[in-house]
């Protein structure tokens, strides 16, 4: 049953025209209907477990695709490697699951390994980080964050902030914490915080390190800005995920200075820990990633088997928090 509906995804795939709205593409497939007493073997493989994001991401999937609910799910955490997620894909191939889910390492590298899951007839979701491929068909849909959004929402926040402390016009210098190199996140909150500098003359980028999305590495990348910057010559504090931020905190005590008042702190996420540093004013912002996918790609999933279209690029919704309102979402926070 499986290999005659997915040959139908891909004749409607050949068939499909793409709409641009941006980067929110209509693109759709149509599948037939399916036995709804069919158990749907879905295999998932996760980037790793390198943050508490990354950890809510991993539970949502694990409790949307229970047996219960139908599915039989396949988890392979690939601990940060992209060969660890081509040996994993290669393996769901050999046990013929109906969909595979990929939350990509980096961006690039994918179209020879994706061209060896569309002959074996199996549709692939992209979850969180984007990939470049030469052809879009390669992949079903993708469902995550805007990124490049979530740096312009930084940007915004920020821009406001200096105006409302009357620093609109001053000299601000900002360091930035950059998360795994490549990854889709990181290209786009990246962009985001170029395209700010570029548009306020004011603004210097004062030093730019990888902390590759740890607690550990945005220390240890804080550490070596603080040596090579100057403490004393730091305004902002730009940093692409909450991990590196609570690491980045401990770099700028130890050196002296109050976080979120010494210096200003953006970081991007959301999860739970960074809103109690909203709350005893070690962070100024916090720019959400919502990391509950889960139930997004079960939803799709149900769609297609029901034999209805869905959208190429999905979107989930978010938010930017601080001290106006971050007391007030806090409690409701599930990750």
């Amino acid at each position: 049953m499986k290999k005659f509906l997915l040959s139908a995804i891909f004749i409607s795939l050949a068939a499909l025209s793409f709409i641009g709205c941006d980067k929110k593409s209509d693109s759709t497939v149509k599948t037939q209907g399916t036995d709804s007493r069919h158990t749907i073997k879905v295999g998932y493989v996760q980037v790793g477990h390198e943050s508490a994001w990354r950890n809510a991401n991993t539970l949502s999937f694990k409790s949307t695709f229970t047996a219960d609910s139908g599915y039989e799910f396949l988890f392979v955490d690939a601990d940060g490697s992209q060969k660890v997620q081509f040996d994993a894909i290669r393996n769901f191939i050999a046990q013929n699951v109906d969909y595979i889910v990929l939350a990509p390492v980096v961006e690039t590298g994918w179209d020879d390994i994706l061209k060896e899951v569309r002959e074996a007839g199996i549709p692939v979701i992209l979850s969180d980080r984007q990939i470049k491929v030469s052809d879009e068909s390669l992949y079903l849909c993708w469902v995550g964050a805007d990124f490049l959004q979530e740096g312009k929402n930084a940007v915004k926040w920020l821009t406001a902030y200096l105006e409302n402390k009357n620093l609109g016009t001053e000299e601000i210098n900002i360091v930035h914490l950059q998360g795994t190199m490549g990854a889709s996140a990181q290209v786009g909150r990246t962009q985001g915080l170029m395209d700010g500098i570029a548009s306020y003359p004011n603004w210097n980028l004062a030093a730019q390190k990888s902390g590759n999305f740890t607690t550990e590495g945005g220390k240890k990348a804080m550490q070596e800005i603080i040596k090579s910057v100057g403490i004393n010559k730091i305004n902002v504090l730009y940093s692409e995920n909450d991990d590196m931020t609570l690491g980045a905190i401990e770099a700028i005590k130890e050196a002296g200075k109050v976080p979120g008042d010494d210096i200003i702190i953006i970081s991007f996420d959301a999860v739970y820990k960074a809103f109690m540093k909203i709350i005893t004013g070690e962070i100024n912002c916090e720019c959400e990633c919502n990391p509950l996918h889960g139930p997004r790609v079960g939803e799709i999933i149900r769609t297609l088997e029901s034999g209805k279209p869905v959208e190429k690029i999905q979107y989930v919704n978010e938010s930017v928090f601080d001290h106006t309102n971050a007391q007030a979402v806090m409690l409701t926070r599930r990750y």
